[in-house]
């Protein structure tokens, strides 16, 4: 039995997730990238990457390719980078905490 193809990429996902890069602000001591998604996961302060993956691809239909996870002027955001189905790159800015699309970002759009 094979996996289908956007659950073979889920652990990588995963981990693009965890370990990206975070902007923290200068008075915040410095903590891993990881330890910070996963404390703030643990804290209910951010929704699943799950929950905010699943209603991205249902939302903009295409494949998830990379993933980073960070804090952005005090709010937990997700920048996912897809590749929709009609072959456009677009880049997401995803609010963590509720899972709105804050930003929208296509190769090509001006």
């Amino acid at each position: 039995m094979s996996i289908p193809r956007r659950f073979a990429v889920l652990p990588v996902l995963v981990l693009c997730a965890l370990g990206a890069g975070s902007a923290l602000h200068a008075d915040e001591p410095r903590r891993s990238d990881h330890e910070l998604a996963r404390q703030a996961l643990e804290q209910g302060q951010v929704l699943p990457l799950r929950t905010v993956l699943d209603k991205v691809e249902h939302g903009y239909q295409g494949q998830v390719l990379k993933i980073e996870f960070e804090r952005d002027d005090g709010r937990y955001i997700y920048e996912i980078r897809l590749l929709q189905n009609d072959g456009r790159m677009a880049q997401l800015k995803v609010d963590a905490v509720n899972g709105q699309v804050l930003k929208i970002k296509r190769k090509g759009d001006h």
